[in-house]
């Protein structure tokens, strides 16, 4: 008698475990299954969230940089625009302190800025009157190099000691290396004191 004939057959077997085209279906649909939905940190024009706080910081940044940074430009360079030179009159003192004929010489103190340092400086200048009312400033400076002038009566005009140069009165050239006469200055009086425009 064969057993086999009264065992219960067994049911097919599942398609989808042995169909090729099932199996690949069953993969697609998990693989749709797990994949991640849209990332929820991009807003409607597609920035993520890292991508809109690395903007914001840059902007905070540069507007930090322009703050701290344009005080500054003006900290450094608003001195050196106030340094182009303003010229401005200078009291030199009395005019009945002028001898008509005779230059006289006479000094003031100039504070002069440079950046924000201050300094003070001597300005000397001689004055020539020959009426008592109208005046004449030149100055002691030689323009060969720069050394100081003195009034020589004997030779009637100015010398200079460091390459015997000779101006006369009015400060031309008399003799010597100076390539120009002497510096000359505007002058005025008010309330009987003589004043010079000169760099302040």
């Amino acid at each position: 008698m064969n057993d086999d004939a009264d065992l219960p057959k067994a049911d097919h077997a599942d398609s989808s475990l042995t169909d090729p085209a099932a199996q690949g279906e069953s993969v697609s649909r998990l693989d749709a299954d797990t994949q991640p939905d849209e990332d929820p940190q991009l807003d409607a024009k597609g920035i993520s969230r890292r991508q809109m706080l690395t903007r914001s910081v840059a902007v905070m940044g540069g507007a930090i940089a322009a703050g701290v940074g344009i005080p500054a430009i003006f900290y450094v360079a608003g001195p050196a625009a106030e340094d182009s030179g303003t010229a401005e009159w200078i009291r030199l003192g009395a005019a009945s302190s002028v001898e008509p004929g005779t230059p006289t010489l006479m000094k003031a103190n100039v504070e002069r800025r440079s950046g924000y340092l201050t300094s003070t400086e001597e300005l000397s200048v001689f004055v020539t009157t020959e009426n008592g009312t109208s005046f004449e400033a030149l100055s002691n400076v030689c323009s060969h190099l720069g050394c100081r002038v003195r009034w020589v009566d004997e030779q009637d005009g100015f010398f200079c000691p460091c390459h015997n140069a000779v101006f006369n009165a009015d400060g031309t050239v008399a003799s010597g290396p100076p390539p120009r006469p002497l510096d000359q200055f505007e002058v005025k009086v008010e309330e009987s004191q003589i004043f010079i425009k000169g760099i302040a």
